[in-house]
């Protein structure tokens, strides 16, 4: 009942090995090695669709009987058939949470593209129309089945929401397939919604994104081998890959390489007006393309040069600007309100973004999103070094000609302006500004200038004492207004019992020598290989610091290297020895893992309690987390001195632990009876994370659970009852990586704060911008890539913008889901047992799990459980 495929989602913290950023995604392997996984997933996917449409068909015959008949339209009659609109209203009254028709259509569309559901006149998209109309395939799918009434109304409920899970995606397909004259204002927006997310399309503009969504064409070929234009051929379409795969082939040489889902071919030829360079030929069946045809492309290109501004000073370009039809784009103010910053030098960003800052009487008017994603990646380009010294001299600006008059208010409007945008920087980056001694020292005189301007600083006063008291800002902590000037006083500390780590902070150093003993130094987080080892050998030697991990690969660390312990994997050891026993070094026993599971305590402890705890530990490692250690984590923590990422890392190591932790615990239960339980209670605490919203968590058990050591078990998985796998294919969904995991992100898109994201795909992402944009574009700060950075960051924002208030003890969804009574187990384990059911012994259990993380042996337990 499972699907036949494992998964595999770690990250690699570390940033001092290599000189790229690697984010290792999902690995998608066959179990079985005589099955093809992907007829197995596409056959398990078509059983379960007729399966809905079963369930769903069923009830409509039973319910609405009338809603099937023959129907009469231009004097022709269309025998039982039912109109797109008739379909469209009932599916709206069976599912309460459908929030638009465009979902219900989407939901039909599925089981047109099945075959199931067929028009009349065999178009294949489907239509909300009365004068549209369709048929079920009822005889040659089997639709016609009686059940009792609780479960025709539990399998109707199941089929909806797999129907819902597919309907977004045979919705867009669907779109795009319909000629791009004839598609809507709504339609246009989820094309370019999806071009965000193609690697294809990376590099491209907004506005070119824009019109690429309205002009691309949807093109398939059904079998692998066609030849979609050859080498020498005449150049007419550019081609992004939206299914499969392509190989590119040219003449002398044969296979010259493969391009996958999101990378495209046919641009140069359209470029340089040139003949086809390589041939290319379908690798696999079913292949889907996104056209653009030759007129329409350079069309596009011709639009961006035409609505780029570009300011220069001395001969060189400082500023580009690009127009925009949407009037309220961000980046504008005044007059150029309808123009988007592309790129530029970081001082003219500057003096740009500061044009952009309105002034009201209270100071209160909204800071432009330009400005904060300027803010937020700011280090990137413009250090504060650089910073600083630009705003204290826009600060001192004056005004060369005027009035008296007209010169006092441009000074006073300018240094009012200036406050405002280091009162947001302040706000963004809270107290990690005072561990920057730059930063520090500079708001600190600017404070003692503000101060000693009496008219700049009582209208400052005025502002503060009409704002209301109480005001929530970005980052969620709540704070009190004051009278008086100052920087952070609306900065405090996260509230909780772990606290963030600092750079200047002492973490404990663990190092190993040959012989396995080992000793400890209390080090800066900060500290570089080379002042680890001055501290244990003597300097001249011929010694190196290694880290290795449980299954006994070794790195030897470079001397420059910094934060090497916090930045460690699972179960990675540093080992310092001499370069001649670096080959001879072996994992310490503790790095292997337990050895016996913890499957008495966790029988003991409730589902619930145990994801409650989770998602309670997870918020707090979470809120530890500063949203800028994403951006210096991507780029190269190295690159920003005095930059630290230990809490992003600690937060990303604990994925990786989840997910370990629930392979490990089946793979060591011997017994099949209680590996079941066990099993079967994992798939309950997935669906409590996610009802948490805890999608981190949440996405380390479903990975644990489809890891190849869990998935071979096949009979632990026969004994799971019916209804716990659906549930468990339901959420197997959500993981599906196709068109970048747009199952995850159209969940990600229905949630409103607080909740814990799906880390690995942030980093993912941030990591798909950085490499497919250069920092720089012809010198000037690409500040396109920038925006697109910032955006990402401010999703963490977004997901922390209101507080973590810890679950309540009410039943759930997952309770009904799974009817488990807490009263009757307790009652089966004896009065010993109720301690482990307290809320700190279940806390002080999941923050302490013991893992193996080596999937070579937890493949071997796995073997030995089930032969």
């Amino acid at each position: 009942m499972h699907l036949f495929r494992s998964h595999n989602y770690q990250v690699f913290p570390d940033r001092y090995s290599v000189e790229t950023t690697t984010i290792r995604g999902i690995s998608w392997t066959p179990l079985p090695e005589d099955l093809n996984s992907k007829d197995t997933l596409k056959q398990f996917l078509s059983d379960r669709v007729v399966k809905a449409a079963r369930s769903v068909y069923s009830v409509m015959i039973e319910r609405n009987p009338g809603l099937i008949r023959d129907r009469k339209y231009h004097l022709k009659t269309y025998r039982q058939c039912c109109s797109g609109k008739e379909l469209v209203d009932w599916l709206m009254k069976q599912n309460e949470c459908l929030q638009s028709r465009s979902q219900a259509v989407g939901m039909w569309q599925v089981l047109v593209d099945e075959g199931i559901l067929v028009h009349v006149k065999h178009e294949l998209n489907f239509h909300d129309k009365d004068t549209q109309f369709y048929r079920f395939q009822d005889s040659e799918f089997g639709l016609n089945h009686t059940t009792n009434e609780k479960d025709s109304e539990d399998e109707l409920q199941e089929g909806l929401s797999l129907l819902s899970q597919l309907g977004p995606d045979a919705l867009l397909t669907m779109i795009l397939r319909k000629c791009p004259s004839q598609r809507s204002a709504e339609d246009l927006e989820v094309i370019y919604e999806e071009m965000l997310h193609v690697k294809a399309a990376a590099h491209l503009s907004t506005s070119v994104r824009k019109e690429l969504a309205a002009v691309l064409f949807f093109e398939s070929h059904p079998k692998a081998g066609t030849v979609l234009f050859s080498q020498g051929d005449k150049g007419t379409s550019w081609y992004i890959i939206w299914r499969g795969s392509v190989n590119v082939i040219t003449h002398g040489k044969g296979l010259v390489t493969t391009l996958h889902e999101g990378e495209d071919f046919g641009q140069l030829a359209l470029l340089n007006d040139a003949p086809r360079a390589a041939t290319i030929i379908l690798r696999e069946d079913n292949c889907h393309f996104l056209r653009v045809d030759k007129q329409d492309f350079i069309r596009i290109l011709k639009d961006v040069e035409a609505n780029t501004v570009r300011l220069e000073e001395h001969g060189k370009t400082v500023l580009v600007l690009e127009k925009s039809a949407d009037s309220t784009v961000q980046g504008g103010a005044g007059n150029n309100s309808k123009y988007t910053v592309m790129s530029g030098t970081p001082e003219k960003l500057l003096e740009h973004l500061l044009e952009t800052v309105k002034l009201d009487s209270n100071g209160n008017d909204a800071i432009e999103p330009c400005v904060n994603d300027f803010l937020l990646t700011h280090k990137v380009f413009m250090p504060s070094s650089q910073l600083c010294p630009a705003l204290q001299h826009h600060y001192q600006a004056e005004l060369s000609e005027g009035s008296d008059q007209e010169k006092a208010g441009y000074v006073l409007n300018t240094k009012q302006k200036v406050v405002k945008l280091i009162a947001q920087w302040v706000a963004l980056y809270g107290l990690l500004l005072k561990e920057d001694p730059i930063a520090l020292d500079f708001l600190e005189r600017l404070k003692r200038e503000v101060a000693g301007d009496f008219r700049l600083c009582t209208i400052l006063k005025e502002q503060f004492r009409d704002r209301r008291r109480t005001k929530v800002l970005e980052n969620g902590y709540q704070s009190l207004s004051r009278n008086q000037f100052d920087w952070f006083s609306n900065c405090e500390e996260p509230v909780g019992r772990l606290q963030p780590i600092r750079a200047q902070d002492k973490v404990l150093y663990e190092i190993y020598r040959p012989d396995n003993k080992h000793l400890t130094l209390m080090l800066p987080v900060n500290t570089s290989v080379q002042d680890v080892m001055s501290s244990i050998v003597k300097p001249g030697g011929d010694h190196v610091l290694v880290k290795m991990n449980s299954a006994g690969e070794r790195a030897q660390l470079k001397l420059d290297a910094t934060a090497v312990y916090t930045a460690m994997g699972l179960n990675e050891r540093l080992f310092i020895c001499t370069s001649s026993q670096v080959e001879h070094l072996m994992p310490l026993k503790e790095q292997q893992g337990p050895e016996r599971g913890t499957i008495d305590i966790l029988e003991q402890m409730g589902s619930k309690d145990i994801a409650g705890e989770l998602t309670n530990y997870d918020w707090e490692l979470f809120t530890a987390m500063h949203e800028t250690e994403l951006v210096y984590y991507i780029f190269g923590r190295h690159k920003f001195p005095g930059a630290i990422t230990a809490n992003l890392e600690r937060f990303v190591r604990r994925f990786n632990e989840v997910q370990y932790w629930v392979v490990t615990e089946l793979c060591l239960c011997e017994d099949l009876v209680k590996r079941a339980i066990l099993l079967k209670k994992f798939i309950k605490i997935a669906a409590v994370l996610k009802e948490q919203k805890n999608l981190n968590s949440f996405f380390a058990v479903m990975f644990g659970l489809s890891n190849s050591a869990v998935q071979r078990l096949y009979k632990t998985w026969e004994r799971i009852p019916s209804k716990t796998k659906r549930i468990y294919c339901a959420y197997e969904r959500l993981m599906d990586p196709s068109r970048n995991h747009r199952a995850y992100r159209l969940t990600v898109a229905k949630l409103s704060p607080p909740y814990i994201p799906f880390m690995p795909l942030l980093l993912k992402d941030m990591t798909f911008i950085h490499e497919g944009n250069p920092n720089y574009v012809e010198k000037l700060v690409n500040f396109e890539k920038m925006r697109m950075i910032a955006k990402t960051v401010k999703i963490v924002r977004g997901c922390r913008s209101q507080a973590y208030v810890s679950s309540s003890p009410q039943r759930g969804l997952a309770d009904r889901m799974f009817l488990e009574a807490p009263a009757t187990r307790i009652s089966t384990y004896s009065d010993h047992a109720l301690p482990l059911r307290s809320p700190s012994n279940i806390r002080h259990y999941v923050q302490n799990l013991k893992v193996i993380d080596n999937q070579r042996k937890l493949t071997q337990l796995s073997r030995t459980t089930e032969c």
